[in-house]
């Protein structure tokens, strides 16, 4: 049976990301014999403030007692038989744990990611911090790991791409899910009599840009329907509409505000950036027996099956027809929702990803 130390940027049950691609997963280690421990850079103090403009002082104060508890975490980490280290051991420069660790120390690190990281990108707020990043320390990580943990097909390739140049490395390229908890957590199905009709979405300050391009149609569509539009997220949207319905994220909550929706979209641009994607936005959905409309960018399309468990739209054109027969049709937001609880509870949830991920730590 393995020691595992987590080496994670968040406090626990905090990030969306942790919480979907190990958090969930731990009872199951236990389960299995393995014993672990979660050591978090950020303390929660300082993630709270850490995306929100100003308190540059604090957030350095939080930054460095980061950088000190990492150099405690290196020691105990010594002592694990793996390492499981979600996006990166430290937020700012190169590589210097991981490199100690899997080069000269000979450590099993599971390295695991769910976005394409190895592009640059900082928030709006944090733009000072930009240059001190080191998003090309992806692919050394990826050579030096002894498996490597993605989200889907496009990031498996470019670790595979990163892991080719380095001929020496043995590195194993995992594929392992986004996935949901169909049984505590996303374990109701929609009622989609209810009223009133609502299209929504959900995400994080960062993704929500991405709305803004389907305003037009909201518009458009609110001038033939008695519909809200919810958006559910961690900040106010910057825009306004007669029908928003603006829910702030809490995770008490979440459930309850995802499964008002009769209607989920996920529109995306067609970047690299997308193509990384892992389509959690369209899980959460179809787990709650909500159809989904998606741009078809990166596993959306594979994700959502289109005409069955939802839609996919690329143009405005595309958005407003979809939309419209799904508001028109309860009989198909009925079946197309009972397809994707069932797509989820076959592909993408715990239950079904239980021995992939378990297979991390064999």
């Amino acid at each position: 049976m393995a020691n595992i130390i987590f080496l994670v940027p968040y406090p626990h049950d905090i990030a969306p990301g942790q919480r979907f691609r190990y958090e969930q997963y731990l009872s199951m280690l236990e389960s299995a014999g393995h014993s672990y421990q979660v050591l978090s850079f950020l303390d929660l103090p300082t993630h709270k403030i850490l995306y929100k403009p100003g308190n540059l002082f604090s957030k350095l104060l939080g930054v460095i007692k980061g950088y000190i508890k990492r150099i405690l975490h290196f020691f105990k980490a010594l002592g694990a038989d793996y390492i499981f280290v979600y996006r990166e051991i430290t937020p700012l420069g190169p590589p210097i744990f991981e490199f100690l660790l899997t080069q000269i120390f000979n450590k099993k690190l599971i390295y695991d990611f769910d976005d394409a990281i190895w592009i640059p990108a900082t928030s709006s707020q944090n733009k000072i911090a930009a240059w001190l990043k080191s998003p090309q320390k992806v692919g050394k990580i990826c050579r030096w790991a002894h498996k490597v943990s993605v989200g889907n097909a496009y990031l498996a390739a470019q670790a595979q791409r990163f892991i080719a140049k380095s001929p020496q490395s043995q590195a194993q390229v995992c594929l392992n899910p986004t996935t949901i908890d169909t049984e505590k957590m996303h374990n109701q199905l929609k009622n989609h009599s209810e009223k009133p009709l609502t299209i929504g979405w959900t995400g994080s300050h960062s993704t929500l840009p991405y709305v803004d391009y389907l305003l037009p149609v909201i518009k458009k569509l609110s001038a033939d329907f008695d519909f809200r539009f919810r958006i559910i997220c961690n900040e106010a949207p910057n825009f306004e509409l007669d029908n928003l319905d603006f829910v702030p994220w809490q995770k008490a909550t979440e459930i309850e505000d995802l499964a008002a929706l009769h209607i989920g979209i996920m529109p995306l641009a067609a970047d690299a950036w997308a193509e990384g994607k892992c389509g959690f936005k369209a899980l959460q959905y179809m787990a709650l027996g909500i159809p989904a409309i998606v741009s078809p960018v990166g596993v959306n399309r594979d994700i959502v099956r289109e005409g069955i468990d939802g839609f996919h739209a690329t143009r405005l054109e595309e958005w407003e027809q979809r939309l419209r027969i799904l508001l028109e049709a309860e009989d198909l937001r009925i079946k197309m929702g009972n397809q994707a609880r069932k797509r989820v509870l076959q592909h993408f949830s715990v239950v079904s990803n239980q021995k992939n991920f378990l297979s991390l730590f064999d």
